[in-house]
């Protein structure tokens, strides 16, 4: 059962009041009697918190496209530092090729 939040507008009286939701709204103050106690938006009652549930439940197509983006600039960020390392692996390529017929299809 939700907790709503109400305030006297006569007299500025406030109370939390535990209700269902199919219950009508409370109309007069208890502490003045006025017909003037209206019921308050409140923000929710909840945080999300962990891992994420939307990386297990909601994950879509939407979706997919933030991380992506992320991971595409970490890669762009990456890929300086590995074109030295690929180029001190081109050479043992081509000698490791150099050994194979020239029918082969790795060439």
């Amino acid at each position: 059962m939700p907790i709503y939040a109400y305030k006297c507008d006569a007299c500025g009286h406030a109370k939390d009041v535990l209700q269902k939701m199919s219950d009508a709204p409370l109309t007069d103050c208890p502490a003045c009697g006025a017909p003037k106690f209206n019921k308050q938006l409140t923000a929710p009652g909840f945080q999300l918190k962990g891992t994420g549930w939307y990386a297990t439940d909601f994950k879509g197509g939407g979706a997919a496209g933030v991380p992506a983006a992320a991971g595409t600039a970490a890669d762009a960020v990456a890929s300086p530092a590995s074109a030295p390392a690929s180029d001190t692996t081109a050479p043992a390529a081509t000698t490791s090729a150099g050994a194979c017929a020239a029918s082969c299809a790795c060439h």
